[in-house]
């Protein structure tokens, strides 16, 4: 048992000291739990199982794979004892030799089993069940989860690994307190799951009181310069940098929409409030090296960080790490110890993104400028971005509102009051006179089925049994007239046509007999009973000659795959085959019955399919069933077409639009016809 004075060592303090410190990486964290879980409980080696490479609902489970092994290898340490590996390749299963782990086998069935019933398991290396052995034997292998995610999640969430330790041979109280101690240290796991919790909240809750400081101090000044002012003296503050720097990109107001890629010109930042700097003159040296590393971070449309981080390792961002920074590195060239970083202030509207000036921060103190505070940050500036546009909108230069001022003085000197009304006016006038005088080809629509112009169905002749099947015969196969398409079973039929042709001589002889006898009625019972026997024979020779079931034209099978069916019987009427001639498409229209009326015989028409909606075919009227077809509350008309030619893809059964040429009306006819036809049904015109 554990006492309780135990736990108060020092030694139990620097474990849980170990487990408990703040970690940024999971992997790091992983190695830490490891090694305190091997030194805990004496192992002789701790091996990290990852589990991966089959599902977890699958019938084998899922497979461990070893990534870390403790005690950690001399190419993972230094003579001192820190990591040489970057973290990237510290949990890398390709990097564990099976050679370096002791009783290899053993340790992945216990992993395996854990991952199966996520529960702490000990195996006795002498024996083939589970199970703890008072007398030591030869050692025993102790598996523990590693769950994932916090503790109200974590049963719902896959395992994050199994740890396996290989002990001595041991007493069973002993090996009771340590599976017991490691199952304690292993639910620190949920500790650090907590902290990483903690420190994303953390991180959002900064940003939020980050931007909410940033807006009261931006709202309480009355223009825009002076927002911009108390904008990069308040964010100085916040942060603890040196020096923070606002440009604002030239044309970037309310009623201009400034975008990269749209206009074509190119798009100038002036440097418009420096922290703790009332008067800015734009000739000085450090202002245009600003105005430099504010477009170089507009060009980019992100975040610029110098130093950039590295591409590998704890402190890694792909995306910083290329972003372009040369005009940082000049304005940075002055100081070895200058960190600098760039944020784009964006604005979204219904339009998309707009970039709408440049924040700069300058830093040589011991305020660091990584990936985790830039990310702070424009957070906090995405939220204040929209109310600094709105305050330059409302702030607008004189030249602006003169030039507004010059557009409305001119329309009322120049013409008459209400202009834009006349001309709006002007405009629909033009329009009505153009509806009404155009004229042009009414086209009316209507679903639209492509089907074979002959296609014939194939039933069974009669009942019996399918025995071969035609070379070839499938669907999609093509198909010549006459030729087999199966063949009947015609063995049992045989035999009753030879029994049948027995019993004909054999009741004709009965009945020479009796007439020679003199009995009349037994001899004509006799004759009837041949006849019956002779009918029997030919119905059986006849279904015998149609066993032979062939190809009644030539074409394609589209439907009727018989090839499981081989040996099966079939009843007389069930259908077989569909053959069609794909080489004739007929279209067959639905037309409602409020555009039957200008339908006629060679009208002609396009149609386009769902599967190539931009091909227009021509076709032909020629044939108009005169029988009106109820379908989803409407009537509707067949009406068939000739197709003036017919893509080789085209199909039985494809669906489209097709589109009838009607007779040449004014663009107000078109647009009013269904309006008024729909008036004069409802108020009796």
């Amino acid at each position: 048992m554990i006492e309780q004075q135990n736990l108060k060592t020092p030694s139990w303090q620097r474990v849980v000291a170990e487990l408990t410190v703040p970690v940024a990486d999971d992997r790091l964290f992983l190695l830490r739990l490891v090694s305190v879980l091997g030194q805990v409980s004496g192992a002789r080696q701790a091996v990290l199982h990852l589990l991966g490479g089959q599902r977890d609902d699958s019938p084998a489970g899922p497979e461990p794979r070893a990534a870390l092994v403790w005690p950690l290898a001399p190419d993972m340490v230094d003579a001192s004892g820190r990591m040489t590996l970057p973290v990237e390749q510290l949990l890398d299963p390709a990097r564990v030799a099976e050679s370096s782990i002791e009783r290899a086998a053993e340790a992945k069935n216990a992993a395996r089993a854990v991952a199966t019933s996520r529960q702490s398991v000990v195996y006795a290396l002498d024996g083939d069940d589970q199970m703890y052995d008072p007398s030591g034997g030869r050692g025993h292998v102790i598996a523990v989860p590693i769950t994932s995610g916090l503790p109200s999640e974590a049963a719902s969430l896959p395992l994050a690994g199994v740890v396996t330790l290989l002990l001595d041979g041991r007493s069973r109280q002993a090996l009771q307190t340590t599976l017991a101690l490691v199952e304690v240290l292993a639910g620190y796991v949920f500790s650090h799951a907590s902290q990483q919790a903690l420190r994303r909240v953390q991180a959002s809750s900064r940003s939020m009181d980050l931007a909410a400081r940033l807006l009261a101090s931006v709202n309480q000044t009355p223009n825009f310069k002076g927002c911009c002012f108390q904008f990069v003296n308040d964010l100085c503050r916040a942060l603890g940098v040196d020096r923070v720097a606002l440009g604002w990109v030239h044309g970037s107001g309310s009623n201009v929409a400034v975008r990269r890629g749209a206009g074509g010109g190119r798009q100038n930042v002036k440097v418009t409030a420096l922290s703790d700097t009332e008067n800015l003159d734009r000739r000085m040296a450090m202002i245009q090296k600003l105005e430099a590393a504010m477009e170089e971070c507009l060009d980019q449309e992100q975040t610029v960080i110098y130093p950039p981080p590295p591409p590998s390792g704890p402190e890694a961002d792909a995306v910083l790490s290329g972003a372009i920074t040369h005009a940082h590195r000049e304005l940075a060239a002055s100081d070895a110890k200058l960190r600098v970083a760039s944020f784009p202030l964006r604005v979204g509207d219904a339009s998309g993104d707009r970039i709408v000036g440049i924040v700069l921060v300058e830093s040589t103190g011991d305020t660091k400028i990584d990936a985790s505070a830039a990310e702070l940050v424009q957070s906090a500036l995405d939220l204040v971005a929209p109310v600094l546009a709105v305050r330059h909108s409302d702030d607008r230069l004189i030249a602006l509102r003169v030039w507004d001022w010059v557009l409305k003085t001119a329309a009322w000197a120049v013409g008459p009051k209400h202009t834009v009304w006349k001309a709006a006016g002007v405009a629909v006038m033009v329009a009505t006179l153009f509806m009404f005088f155009f004229r042009t080809t009414y086209r009316f629509g209507a679903a639209m089925e492509l089907q074979p112009r002959e296609r014939r169905t194939i039933s069974a002749p009669f009942d019996g049994t399918i025995a071969t099947l035609g070379k070839g015969v499938e669907p999609g196969r093509k198909v010549e007239a006459g030729q087999t398409l199966l063949e009947f079973d015609t063995t049992e039929r045989r035999l009753s046509s030879l029994e049948a042709r027995s019993q004909i001589v054999q009741f004709e002889t009965e009945a020479d007999e009796q007439l020679k006898k003199g009995n009349l009625s037994e001899a004509q019972q006799a004759k009837a009973k041949a006849d019956q026997a002779r009918a029997k024979m030919q119905l059986l020779e006849h279904e015998i000659s149609r066993a032979n079931v062939g190809a009644p034209i030539g074409g394609v099978i589209i439907a009727g795959d018989l090839k499981d069916k081989v040996g099966a019987a079939v009843k007389l009427g069930e259908k077989l085959f569909e053959l069609a001639d794909l080489s004739d498409m007929v279209v067959i229209a639905k037309v409602d019955d409020r555009d039957i009326s200008m339908i006629s015989l060679g009208q002609t028409g396009e149609i386009s399919p769902k599967s190539d909606p931009s091909l227009a075919i021509p076709f032909t009227v020629e044939r108009i069933v005169p029988l009106a077809q109820a379908a989803e509350g409407q009537n509707n008309f067949e009406v068939h077409c000739k197709l003036d030619r017919t893509p080789g893809w085209f199909r039985p059964g494809m669906e489209g639009h097709a589109k009838f040429d009607g007779p040449r009306k004014n663009l107000a006819w078109i647009a009013s016809r269904r309006i008024l036809d729909t008036l004069r049904v409802w108020l009796w015109w």
